[in-house]
């Protein structure tokens, strides 16, 4: 019988793709789409790509009967309601940022207010599968890591793991402005960003802390973390290109058998000869290190 599941945040750009991938998806049963906006409308009224989407799969403000909710909201409003659910005895699964952060401090210092249910931290189980899998499995509270973090740990991780490398990181990353979300700015007009790059969020981007975070449980220590994300004329999709130096007696080879290690039974990560293009990887669960 198919998991029945909730996205509350189901018109935005994340909702929106996380709305494709589970009406495809056979073990599970979209029942309820909640968002502020289109209420009473069907979801594909908002979602015009969604085609496999019913007429009677209508966007309103609960979400029903639904064993798992995925959040797809603004900083900070997928913990004023995950208690609620997790209390009713449903799996959350966010997709935004509530939850990836262990340390509540973090979250004054990097977005800007106080943690809405610190006691929840604890409890989150970061969601990058790879690097977490035995932790998801059960857990009831789950935190998706940011775009830019699942692009830098997959990169780094295998070398992280096997100490390879020392804790001097650099993260050089580029994205789509999809990952803007629907915002409306003057940056992010087709006018400013068409045949422009751009860094921005330095050195404040709210990804560094998360980056460091896990990087620091691979290394045993503190990173010494550069990141530097960029602005790129495309609609989705982002690169990373990440430095670290060889530790002393490491060579090339260690590098490649750690990654080949790593990575030769996970489903969704390949490791390649070639360098990465974001194309070959458009509208899939593809990560290509």
């Amino acid at each position: 019988m198919p998991t029945k599941v909730a996205i509350a945040g189901a018109t935005g750009y994340a909702g929106g793709e996380l709305a494709r991938l589970l009406l495809r998806h056979p073990e599970a049963r979209l029942v309820a789409a909640v968002a502020r906006s289109h209420q009473g409308e069907p979801l594909r009224a908002a979602q015009p790509h969604l085609h496999s989407a019913p007429d009677s799969l209508l966007v309103g403000r609960e979400v029903g009967d639904a064993e798992v909710v995925f959040t797809a909201l603004p900083a900070g409003e997928a913990a004023k309601q995950a208690g609620a659910w997790l209390g009713e005895g449903r799996t959350v699964i966010d997709i935004g940022s509530d939850f990836r952060l262990r340390d509540p401090a973090l979250y004054q210092k990097w977005y800007g207010y106080a943690h809405p249910a610190p006691e929840l931290l604890k409890e989150a189980v970061y969601g990058l599968t790879e690097l977490t899998r035995e932790r998801v499995r059960g857990a009831r509270l789950i935190a998706n890591p940011g775009c830019y973090p699942t692009a830098a740990l997959l990169a780094l991780a295998p070398a992280l793991k096997a100490a390879v490398v020392t804790a001097d990181l650099i993260v050089d990353a580029k994205s789509g402005v999809s990952g803007a979300g629907h915002t409306v700015d003057d940056a992010y007009l087709y006018g400013t960003i068409d045949e422009s790059v751009r860094p921005y969020g330095v050195p404040k981007h709210r990804h560094t802390p998360e980056i460091a975070q896990e990087a620091a449980l691979l290394l045993g220590s503190q990173p010494r973390l550069t990141f530097t994300p960029h602005l790129v004329p495309m609609t989705r999709g982002l690169i990373a290109t990440c430095y670290a130096p060889l530790r002393s007696g490491k060579t090339a080879k260690d590098v490649a058998d750690a990654y080949a290690r790593e990575y030769s039974e996970e489903p969704f990560v390949r490791v390649v000869d070639t360098y990465p293009a974001t194309k070959a990887t458009l509208g899939s669960n593809w990560c290509l290190v």
